[in-house]
């Protein structure tokens, strides 16, 4: 259920004094209405559950809901979900007994115990595996839990605050997140609205970004056309893409005034680079195969650029003789997708990834637009 508002006498300045302290930024409706459930929770331990998209800010208000209660002084450790692989997450989160797989030669502390008396973050709480969410709900009932490779209970006094982007809702209905756990995380419903749907509050955020800047760069002018501009975006990345845009043009820009010009061009590098006929469209599929999907385009792109790289070569060779030196092993990046598999090209453009970032696989999967938990059990699977 949502929190009901309206249960506390907040003043306006009461409301402001925490804002600051906290550093949430904003006058809107949405915004005061986000802060005065905070201020009502807070004080608890009742479970909170952070819902809204991607760069809302969501770690922003877990901080301080963690901030205003009674165990600020105790540890506050977030922990991503869904950047950490399926195969590690439960021992990451609950620890492990030495010899319990390959790999643990000592016995290791998970995330419960480890914020014991304070507060554990769970982002991207959408992303755990099934057999992990059992695991949970069991801590979130009785606060117990055991090690991997271990047969003995043990207790935390944790509190749990949650996050995701995605609809559990509909995760549930797909049978990809447990009811029961839906409903105990839901005991209180925090939704952080879109930038979109506030838009007044851009020039605030806008003024606190800069301000975050040293004194050689937070000295900029942005004109009234310039702000307009701002506040008529769509910022799909919500208030992340906003502050990327800011520090890049106090970074970039040698001018103090930055007029609507110097913004569209900011703008205009935030939007993704492939052609819009390249998107996959989702109708009703599963992520596993949004992402295929979009691999799959991927790879109709690379091959478009090799091709046009091998004509520019051919047309070069006629004008004049080129001597190339002979390859001894076949150039991997150039992917074929004549008689191979999908499953072969995945592998092929994976590989390709890899290589380009030198083996770092959060840039990796940044790049091709998958998880790093999807990217590392398909290294796993094509044995790269």
């Amino acid at each position: 259920m949502d929190f009901p508002s309206g249960d506390l006498n907040i003043s306006a300045g009461d409301r402001h004094t925490f804002q600051k302290r906290h550093g949430i930024v904003g006058r809107s409706t949405e915004i005061r209405e986000v802060v005065d459930t905070i201020m009502q929770v807070a004080p608890t331990d009742i479970t909170v559950l952070i819902t809204g998209e991607s760069g809302t800010g969501k770690e922003v208000i877990a901080r301080a809901i963690h901030a205003a209660s009674s165990r600020a002084n105790r540890k506050y450790i977030p922990v991503n979900c869904g950047a950490i692989p399926e195969g590690i997450l439960e021992s990451e989160l609950f620890g492990h007994e030495r010899g319990a797989f390959t790999g643990a030669v000592d016995t290791r502390k998970g995330y419960f115990e480890l914020a014991d008396g304070g507060t554990i973050f769970l982002d991207e709480i959408g992303d755990t595996p099934i057999s992990t969410q059992v695991k949970l709900l069991r801590v979130l009932e009785n606060g117990e839990f055991m090690r991997v490779g271990s047969s003995e209970p043990r207790r935390a006094n944790v509190r749990v605050i949650a996050a995701t982007n995605k609809n559990l809702q509909e995760e549930v209905r797909s049978k990809r997140f447990r009811q029961d756990l839906f409903f105990r995380l839901r005991s209180v419903n925090i939704r952080i609205p879109p930038l979109r749907d506030r838009r007044g509050d851009i020039p605030l955020l806008v003024e606190a970004f800069l301000a975050e800047m040293d004194d050689a760069r937070r000295d900029i002018m942005i004109t009234d056309d310039a702000m307009n501009a701002l506040m008529r975006h769509s910022w799909p990345g919500n208030v992340r893409e906003l502050r990327n845009v800011i520090e890049s043009i106090s970074v970039l820009e040698r001018g103090n005034v930055v007029d609507e010009q110097v913004i569209g061009k900011y703008l205009h590098a935030m939007e993704p680079h492939l052609d819009d006929r390249f998107l996959p469209v989702h109708l009703g599929k599963t992520s596993e195969q949004a992402e295929r999907e979009l691999i799959f385009h991927l790879l109709m792109e690379l091959k478009t650029g090799m091709d046009s790289l091998h004509r520019l070569v051919e047309d070069l060779r006629q004008q004049r003789p080129l001597s190339l030196p002979p390859r001894e092993e076949p150039d991997e990046s150039r992917i074929s997708l004549e008689n191979h598999t999908l499953q072969q090209m995945e592998a092929a453009l994976i590989a390709h990834t890899l290589r380009r970032f030198h083996g770092n696989r959060r840039l990796a999967a940044e790049a091709l637009d998958i998880s790093e938990r999807t990217l590392y059990r398909k290294i796993k699977d094509y044995g790269l």
